[in-house]
């Protein structure tokens, strides 16, 4: 079907879907910081599970099918591109927030053990691309020690809200994760649950309109699948985490906003998994080329960036923004640099 569209329709249709991922995940965002105050599960939580999970949904849809099509550069780098993005964009973030550096007042220990869980995770891969090749009915055992790890991860999570062994140390820049005086924990999350729902639905389609163009824009301009699933797809597709951080920013939920982009990245390494189920001509870590292991690499540097961020809690930084995140911005234009001109 879109083989058919001319170059110019391509772009206007890939256009219009961009806006309706901005919307979705704009809706989606107040509805999570709801569905936090009503279940009593917490913004970090919610923001780094639910929020994370739902928002990636379009991007978890374009791996699954580049690599139905046998495109796994394109499967993978989607994801990983994406976990590079996302993280500057948590530095966008803090241009927005003035008061104090974002990192600092959104101080939580749940948002901390994902960026340590988000690190284990992106080992996997370069394990996996090191080691022998070996598929179990067409995938390879690292796609299942992702999901274990990752799951792991989820319960560990909720562990450490409800039992916690430290706690942040209280400043006047501190904000708490206090629920809503409408939203209280009396009231059923239902209705706002369904609507995520639909939500989660319209952007899987929105998905999969994105990889089909995707996969035209590398096939007639000859674009590098790495190059496209880095900087294009990925980018697109995690557009909802730019809004819904910055919207959760604007809002005061800020466990909300840091939580969302970190398990945000943390679901998208399952995008390896489901792209491994995906691709049938063998273990996808084997398929990949030097570039797509270059963006690991970077969201790996990056993801650490922002740990040491979050644990040294810098009060303000330089023109008001953290120096971790003036890092986070330096490597990711630094990568988008290397991966145009010289990759």
């Amino acid at each position: 079907m879109f083989s058919a569209l001319p170059l110019y329709v391509l772009f206007i249709v890939g256009g219009a879907t961009a806006l309706v991922i901005l919307s979705a995940g704009l809706r989606m965002t107040g509805l999570a910081d709801r569905i936090a105050d009503r279940t009593g599960l917490g913004e970090a939580l919610i923001g780094g599970v639910l929020l994370g999970a739902a928002t990636s949904f379009s991007g978890t849809v374009v791996s699954f099918s580049a690599a139905l099509d046998g495109r796994a550069s394109l499967a993978f780098s989607n994801g990983i591109g994406g976990i590079a993005a996302q993280t500057a964009f948590l530095a966008v973030a803090d241009l927005l927030y003035r008061r104090a550096n974002l990192e600092h007042a959104a101080a939580e220990l749940a948002n901390m053990f994902q960026c340590g869980l988000l690190l284990l995770l992106l080992t996997v891969p370069f394990v996996a691309y090191a080691a022998p090749q070996f598929v179990v009915f067409g995938v390879h055992p690292a796609s299942l020690v992702l999901v274990a790890v990752y799951g792991f991860g989820v319960v560990a999570t909720s562990r450490l809200r409800e039992s916690p062994m430290w706690v942040p140390v209280h400043t006047s820049e501190t904000r708490e994760d206090t629920p809503d005086e409408e939203d209280n924990s009396d009231k059923p999350a239902t209705g706002l649950i369904w609507q995520f729902l639909i939500l989660m639905l319209i952007m899987g389609c929105a998905g999969w309109i994105i990889s089909q163009i995707g996969a035209q824009l590398i096939d007639r301009l000859g674009l590098s699948a790495s190059l496209a699933g880095a900087l294009i797809t990925a980018v697109v597709t995690s557009l909802p985490e730019l809004v819904t951080t910055l919207a959760a920013v604007r809002r005061g939920a800020l466990q909300l906003a840091v939580g969302g982009i970190i398990g945000g990245n943390t679901f998208d390494t399952l995008f390896l998994m489901i792209a491994d189920v995906g691709y049938r001509d063998g273990s996808i870590y084997h398929a990949i080329a030097l570039t797509d292991l270059f963006w690991l690499a970077v969201a790996m540097l990056m993801t650490g960036v922002l740990m040491l961020g979050l644990m040294y809690r810098e009060k303000q930084g330089p023109a008001g923004i953290g120096r971790e995140s003036l890092l986070l911005l330096s490597i990711y234009a630094g990568a988008i640099a290397v991966q145009a001109f010289v990759g």
